[in-house]
């Protein structure tokens, strides 16, 4: 054991993303039960539906899991309640500054985790008091850091300024990609995208075909002048691009983002007008899996890389 594992008492130092339209209760739950952390997706959800989704997880699972909270969610507080009344036991804290709810959810027995993108907010996590920390390089689908540094560049980085448990995320969908990030520092991996191509992800199976269709260079980072996001590059995202490049203001990008573009593309699956929210490691997923096989391909790449690397000592 580590301390991801220790810290979550799980079996694999693995945590499924939680990510918006795509991570009900039965991805979370199927995570959980193959041994590593399922996550809820709160930030597509109304309170009431995250109560049921976490009432379904209990049901559906004995082992841990948590629930992913934006904090720029308009109903955040709402949110809250519903995890401490529920008797959630983790929370994952992300999109905003982690002084806000952290100490109220340590009162309440709360494992607290918060997902930053630069130093300076890996400082203000422990500054903070979080129980670790997620650091995610650009390369990971949905919202981003502006920085837009690179998951190999930032990992070692954080590593610098923290000595917390750390979590690396952005681009890692493998083994060798989860052993990668353990030699630059980290001792635990979240994952996102290979989770949407699952059998148990919420996501519209048009949007999963869309993503095992993606190859290298057909995501990118946009809205940058909103919240940057990364997306396939559809309809919409040429839409925006078009926009920016002709030096739109922010309010003239907020039309035509309109209500609803997430819940669009992924959940009912308007491939063209809808935002498709993935990473760049979407060029290597070609199967939609049960989660627990992708949990027990991964280990058993990490494993198998492990042993490679023995050949290769200088």
């Amino acid at each position: 054991m580590n301390r991801i594992t220790s810290l979550f008492n799980i079996r694999y130092p693995i945590i499924q993303a939680g990510m918006i339209w795509c991570s009900g209760w039965e991805l979370a739950s199927a995570v959980s039960n193959a041994g590593a952390l399922g996550l809820i997706g709160s930030g597509s959800m109304y309170p009431d539906i995250l109560r049921q989704h976490i009432r379904k997880c209990k049901t559906a699972t004995s082992k841990p899991f948590g629930v992913n909270l934006p904090l720029i969610y308009p109903q955040a507080d709402d949110h809250i309640r519903v995890i401490i009344d529920e008797g959630v036991k983790i929370v994952f804290t992300s999109a905003g500054n982690p002084a806000k709810y952290t100490s109220f959810f340590k009162e309440h027995g709360l494992t607290v985790v918060h997902v930053i993108a630069n130093t300076k907010f890996a400082r203000k996590c422990e500054e903070a008091g979080v129980d670790a920390i997620v650091a995610e390089g650009f390369e990971a689908g949905g919202h981003n850091g502006i920085e837009e540094t690179t998951t190999m560049t930032l990992i070692p980085m954080v590593r610098q300024v923290t000595s917390l448990p750390l979590i690396a995320a952005g681009g890692i969908a493998t083994g060798r990609a989860m052993l990668a990030a353990f030699a630059l520092g980290a001792e635990g991996v979240q994952i996102g995208s290979r989770f949407v191509a699952s059998e148990e992800s919420s996501a519209h199976p048009e949007f999963k075909r869309k993503v095992l269709e993606a190859k290298d260079g057909d995501t990118s980072l946009t809205l940058k002048k909103i919240i940057p996001v990364r997306l396939i590059r559809n309809k919409f995202y040429h839409d925006v691009k078009a926009l920016e490049d002709k030096g739109a203001g922010r309010e003239e990008i907020y039309e035509l983002l309109g209500h609803g573009r997430a819940k669009k593309g992924m959940f009912e699956g308007n491939l063209d007008e809808g935002e498709l929210e993935i990473g760049q490691v979407s060029g290597m997923i070609s199967e939609v899996m049960p989660a627990g096989k992708i949990v027990e391909e991964i280990v058993h790449d990490f494993n198998l890389a492990i042993g490679r690397l023995g050949d290769w000592a200088i």
